[in-house]
């Protein structure tokens, strides 16, 4: 049997880059996926592909800054579906600005795609989770944990995304309920243009990862998120698993 036979998940940011590569991962182990993005176009291409493993995968559209209609999703998909296995909080916007120059609107589009999305896709999906003793795989950043130059945004909402989910796997582990962090590096289509506009920036990071490579989004990435929404991570939770090939070894 598939590892992940007959489970179904919600994946945030499931059309392209590091969602994609989850969703695909999921696909082939078995899970039924609805992915979720804000671009229709996209979304409606990569459900196709998804559908070839799990025809009945599907694609919700949404803007995940529009916090009132969150819990529509998980509505969505327990009326599709009748339940809900994992719940996958990979999307996330932001902008790169020095900490001097940082405004609340950077701000607010950090925290409004990728903290509160994360916070009211987890309540909404609790009770579900419970039925299941289901999983819940969150998202961090090198970014955050580092401290990385020019990223105050991105990584202040990271890091009160890690917050959240060392505090609910306290409250969520009597109920059979995982919820773990992966925090990748990736070889995603926006790190492709970024190394074609910096090369000397990207040689730089590149040369900082011990196995001298990006993860791959299916290969890497998807792979580590369908172990830990699987039965073999049934006793790990609260952590934060660095994908990135060694960059960042926490203690």
């Amino acid at each position: 049997m598939k590892r992940l036979q007959d489970k179904i998940a919600i994946i945030t940011g499931g059309a392209s880059g590091i969602g994609k590569g989850i969703a695909t991962a999921f696909v082939k182990e078995g899970a039924t996926v609805a992915i979720v993005d804000l671009n229709e176009e996209i979304g409606n291409q990569t459900i196709k592909e998804l559908q070839e493993f799990q025809p009945d995968s599907m694609f919700i559209q949404a803007n995940l800054a529009e916090h009132d209609k969150l819990e529509n999703i998980v509505k969505q998909v327990i009326n599709q579906y009748g339940k809900l296995d994992i719940l996958v909080n990979n999307a996330h916007a932001s902008k790169n600005m020095p900490f001097d120059q940082t405004t609340k609107e950077d701000l607010d589009l950090s925290f409004d795609t990728g903290f509160y999305p994360t916070f009211y896709l987890m309540q909404a999906a609790l009770p579900y989770l419970k039925q299941t003793h289901g999983k819940i795989i969150n998202f961090a950043s090198g970014a955050g944990i580092n401290g990385d130059a020019n990223q105050a945004a991105y990584a202040a909402a990271k890091e009160a995304i890690r917050a959240i989910s060392r505090v609910t796997a306290n409250e969520f582990g009597p109920f059979g309920i995982n919820v773990n962090l992966i925090s990748p590096i990736a070889n995603s289509p926006g790190v492709q243009k970024w190394a074609k506009e910096q090369p000397e920036y990207y040689q730089s990071m590149l040369s900082n990862i011990p196995m001298r490579r990006l993860g791959e989004l299916e290969s890497d990435i998807g792979r580590v998120a369908v172990f830990l929404a699987s039965e073999d991570a049934n006793y790990i939770t609260g952590q934060t698993i660095m994908v990135d090939g060694g960059a960042t070894k926490l203690r």
